[in-house]
């Protein structure tokens, strides 16, 4: 989604004063874009940051076989250095033996330890991944188990000194520097809960760059909106698995509609533009719940992924978020499909496709309210975040112009 410029200066900027940093990988080590090139996968971020990588192969059902595994990704990139291999779900000490000494025969790379098979400490899975830490806050029990099985079954003394240096500016950029007089910058309203808890922070730091001061509110929690506020970000989660609750927050729900057909700029993607439809179907099919009513636009969830992967838009005509012309990055990711009723909703939002893709992306404005199923990402164009603290700030001083109607 960003440029390799952006996500080195991210980098710097966030590891500024420590003494060791993680970036956490994707998928597989060389799965990216495509099947032709690194593109995208944690093997070009490794190099592009200079950073040597941990591999973590899975030890079930192998021996000397996980030995050749090794060395396929130790060949496949000469220019990447790996630090050393873990081995998970081992099933023994032996067995973690028997793949140490294949490997020490056969490859270059060295190994670190492994982690054995223990179903106690399995993170729970669901239809868009990982239950989230907002949900499962792991006990100290489990903090203790994880712990134990780390300092006693893997080197970290020799992986940490085996890590070179790197040179990091030694002073941060100041992102928060607000573009606007101090107190004379709009005030957005973030939801943040369980049910919406999907953001990039670099999107929270962009909109403080440009003077927007943003604070949360909990539509699972709160029985309305902040006072004072001068517009609205609903971030992605997991609506569909509290719309019971929310669909009983009917104030909540009447003050954002309210201020949807007022003007006042509102923004949500993926889980926050469903808040924002006029209502969400479970998954079974049994239970519609009623929602914002923003959109005339019904979301029925389903049991199957209907979309997945990074995408590029070109607005295609003024919105909340930028004008007309301007280009940005995201991604998108649900199990849940639109079903529009007899009013259109005005599509703003043009695709690029990728590889003759047909992708069904796509962009909603009605009045100042913007929905879609695309987490953006204001990185890849900051001009875009500029627009909605403009559109914000109009709102406050009451000189906004509505974009769609």
């Amino acid at each position: 989604m960003l440029t390799k410029d952006y996500n080195k200066r991210l980098f710097h900027e966030n590891t500024l004063g420590l003494d060791v940093a993680v970036v956490e990988g994707v998928m597989g080590l060389f799965d990216g874009y495509d099947g032709l090139s690194e593109a995208g996968s944690t093997a070009e971020m490794a190099k592009c940051l200079k950073l040597p990588v941990v591999l973590v192969v899975s030890a079930k059902g192998k021996a000397r076989s996980a030995a050749a595994i090794v060395k396929g990704f130790e060949d496949f990139d000469k220019d990447l250095t790996l630090a050393g291999v873990i081995f998970s779900k081992t099933g023994s000490l032996r067995h973690y033996e028997y793949l140490k000494k294949a490997v020490e025969q056969n490859c270059r790379t060295r190994c670190l330890g492994h982690m054995p098979k223990d179903d106690s400490i399995v993170m729970p899975e669901r239809h868009l991944g990982l239950v989230t830490a907002d949900e499962q806050v792991l006990d100290s029990n489990a903090l203790s188990r994880l712990s134990s099985m780390v300092r006693d079954n893997i080197d970290m003394e020799i992986l940490i000194n085996s890590l070179e240096s790197f040179n990091i500016p030694q002073k941060r950029e100041n992102k928060d520097a607000p573009a606007h007089s101090h107190g004379t910058g709009p005030t957005i309203a973030v939801a943040r809960d369980k049910a919406f808890c999907f953001y990039y922070p670099d999107n929270f730091d962009i909109l403080k760059k440009f003077g927007a001061k943003i604070i949360e509110f909990s539509p699972l929690n709160d029985s309305g909106l902040p006072e004072g506020i001068d517009g609205i970000y609903l971030g992605g989660g997991y609506p569909e698995l509290f719309a019971d609750k929310l669909s009983e927050k009917k104030e909540l729900l009447r003050q954002i509609r309210e201020h949807s057909i007022n003007g006042m700029p509102i923004y949500g993607e993926c889980g926050g533009f469903m808040f924002l439809c006029k209502s969400l179907s479970a998954m079974d099919g049994t239970a519609s719940y009623p929602m914002a009513g923003c959109f005339d636009l019904h979301v029925q969830m389903s049991r199957r992924l209907r979309s997945l992967g990074y995408r590029e838009i070109t607005l295609t005509r003024d919105t909340i978020i930028g004008r007309k012309g301007m280009k940005l990055r995201g991604h998108e990711f649900h199990y849940s499909s639109l079903q529009s009723s007899e009013m259109d909703v005005p599509d703003v939002y043009q695709v690029t496709s990728r590889d003759g893709q047909g992708i069904s992306l796509k962009g909603y404005q009605v009045f100042n309210t913007l929905g879609s199923y695309l987490h953006v990402h204001f990185g890849s164009n900051e001009a875009c975040a500029k627009e909605f603290v403009k559109t914000c700030k109009g709102f406050k001083d009451k000189k906004y112009v509505c974009r769609c109607t």
